[in-house]
Order: C-alpha cells, then structure tokens, then sequence
C-alpha cells in the first residue's frame, strides 16, 4: 500500500445566518496598539446580511487502493506548504506507517517545529488516521485503543457573542436549555483598558454567574493578552463567582510567568492551545504552569502527537480538553482516554457551524453531550454538494 496522490482542494460557500455572525470579537495580544484595538472581524468576509462566505481548504491523501483520508478545515498558507514541502515526502509512502511519516516530516521541517508547518503537518496527521480507520474499517478512537465510553460531555464556547448583559443572559439560558453543564466566555478587556475595562469583565463575570446559576461551571479566555499584576489582581477579584479555569492569561512563551499566576490564584489556571508538540507542553508540566491543558489536534502535531501529550499528562495527573477547532479528531482522541486524563470536549459553537459546514456527518452535541461515532474513520466525508466552487491548489 503506497501513498499515490496528495491533493488540496479549496471549497467556497456561503453558510446562511439569523442577524450578524460575529457579534463580538476577543481580545488579543495585539490590541496594546490603538491601530489594533478597535478592530473588528474583518477577516470573515459577510458577502451580505445573513450569508457568511467560506473558503476553507482541505486535504486529500489517496492511497493506490483508492481510499481515501481527509484532513482539515485549514488555511491557503498551510495548503502551500503541504504540496511544496510535504508532498515529495509522502508520495510512494506507506500511508499506514504513520509514526515513521511524522518523524520524517518533522526532522525535514525543524525550523518550523512551532507555528504553520507544525499545523501543516497535524492536518496531514489527521488526514493519514482518517486513511487507516477507513482502511481497517474501523473508527479512529478504536485503532487509538478505545472507545472507553459510548458520550463525551461537552462544553459551550461562546466566541463571537455580544458581550452586552443582557444578550449575554440570554445566550446563557439558551446553552442552558441546550443541556450544556458548562459555558466559556471571552474576555475582550484588560490592562491597558484601565478601571473602565476592568470593571467591564467583571460585570461580563458577575453576569454569566447570575445567568448560569450554582450548578453550571464557566470559563474565562484572556486569550494570552494580560500581564502578571492584572491576571493575579483579577483573579482575586473573580474568586466569588467560582470559575472553572481562568484560560491563557499571558502569552505562550513566558511559561513562568504561567507559573507565577498559577501559584498565587485559587482560581485553576488553563493553557496550551497555543503550544505545539510533546515537548512544548512538557514544559508547562514541568514547571507547574497549569491546572488544565488544552493543545489543538491540528496545531500542536496531530492525534499521533495529542497521544504522546496525553500520556505525558497522565503521568502529571493533568486533564487534556483539546482546544476546539477539530471536532471530529478531538472526539476520537478523547474517546480513547479515560475521564481522568480527557473529562470533556470545548465545543466552539460559531466556529463549529464554520469548521463543519462542509462536512457530510457533522458532530454535534445533544443535551450536551457528543456520542463517540462507530464509523470509519474520523467522519471527514465532505459535502461537494454545499460548494459554489471547488479549486485543486497545485
């Protein structure tokens, strides 16, 4: 079995939507400077009210049996790399062989260990699971070594939502009704937005507590965009409403910064989205730098690399919740580890509608929980049907 053609195709299309798609934005790193900071969405082009255009490409690797593995949604810059950089290394491959096509492609790409060409090379992971699942008639979670459970609780992710009160009330209430049992919220303030920014996230805090009530947990993303005087000082402050996590409060690299704040919050503290591979979330265990850990299957090295970061993390005793942009690759992931090591599932609502759009058999969550799929593969069969276009990058 041999690998015999490596294609990305990008699809176009519109995703049809009640009022704006994307209410309000996080805040970000970059919002230090005032050009950044009153920003809005506009990398999602609205070709008009209610009609959301997607151009989102996906990967293809054929094998000479004919089957075939699908990776993605990702980006036009990552489908460059895939063809020039990747596909000379994968033609004539056994697509089976994963292990040995992960080293190869790691050690040809070392200057690009973090960042686009380990993301390159997750989708590409990912796509050769889906390959070998539909190969073995088999669902991916099962060659992982699971299921070890037949549903997966969920949580609700509410990026793009109004911040506004009373929008945010009732969009509570609605994942409420949804049998979701926990909800993350997304902190568009901090440091440099002084008194009027903080009291800002806490009325965002204090409201989503009142909305939720004592028995449903929040989250709160500071998406890597304060500092260690305002994290420890809101992180008191927001002791009375009981998060969860309190999620990347500074940026990725400064570990023991991570450290510091962990240490002085009795709020848990949660990162890694933005890490990549075993060794980079090896140093947040190691230096003790959260309570939560959250890679991304298709940033940080794949499900052949999520695998070595969860058992990496069992032995610390640390939860793994995958960031959730992948879906379909995170259930089966998290399907083949006990609770202890991979309790639940983030589920970005906006970004599912999204990342989903093009995709046969969607996963979804009912009553908030996601049942662990029993078909081959990962599910990744996509729908040409709801494309305008579809272009084969070359």
């Amino acid at each position: 079995m041999q690998i015999a053609d490596v294609r990305v195709l990008q699809l176009e299309g519109v995703l049809e939507h009640d009022g704006p798609f994307w209410e309000e934005r996080l805040i970000r790193p970059v919002d230090i400077y005032p050009e950044h900071k009153h920003e809005t969405r506009e990398n999602m082009l609205e070709q008009t009210p209610g009609r959301l255009r997607l151009q989102p490409c996906f990967l293809e690797i054929e094998a000479d049996t004919g089957e075939v593995g699908i990776g993605g949604p990702f980006g036009e810059t990552e489908g460059r790399i895939m063809l020039s950089s990747f596909r000379p290394l994968l033609m004539g491959q056994d697509p089976l062989a994963i292990e040995r096509i992960w080293d190869r492609l790691y050690r040809s790409a070392v200057h690009g260990r973090k960042g686009i060409e380990m993301m390159a090379l997750s989708v590409v992971d990912c796509a050769l699971w889906d390959l070998k699942g539909i190969h073995f008639n088999a669902p991916v979670c099962s060659l992982l070594g699971g299921p070890v459970r037949t549903e997966v609780p969920a949580y609700a992710s509410a990026l793009g939502y109004s911040l506004e009160p009373d929008l945010v009330a009732e969009r509570v209430g609605m994942i409420a009704d949804l049998g979701y049992r926990a909800t993350k919220w997304f902190f568009r303030h901090g440091p440099h937005d002084g008194r009027e920014g903080r009291r800002l996230n806490l009325e965002l805090v204090r409201t989503l507590r009142e909305a939720a009530g004592p028995n449903i947990d929040i989250m709160l993303d500071c998406w890597m965009s304060w500092d260690v005087p305002y994290a420890i000082d809101m992180s008191r402050r927001l002791e009375e409403f009981e998060p969860r996590w309190l999620e990347e409060p500074v940026l990725p690299d400064k570990v023991d910064q991570y450290a510091q704040i962990r240490a002085e919050s009795r709020i848990p503290i949660s990162g890694g989205e933005h890490e990549y591979t075993r060794w980079g979330l090896h140093q947040l265990m190691q230096k003790r730098a959260c309570d939560v850990l959250q890679p991304d299957i298709y940033w940080a090295g794949g499900i052949s690399e999520m695998m070595k970061i969860c058992a990496l993390a069992s032995a610390y005793d640390l939860p793994v919740i995958p960031h959730g942009h992948s879906t379909p690759a995170s259930i089966h992931l998290i399907a083949a580890w006990p609770v202890a090591t991979c309790p639940m599932l983030e589920y970005l609502i906006k970004w599912n509608a999204v990342h989903q759009f093009f995709l046969k058999h969607p996963v979804h969550p009912e009553g908030g929980m996601v049942s662990v799929p029993d078909s081959p593969g990962l599910g990744m069969e996509l729908d040409r049907d709801k494309a305008d276009c579809i272009t084969v990058l070359g």
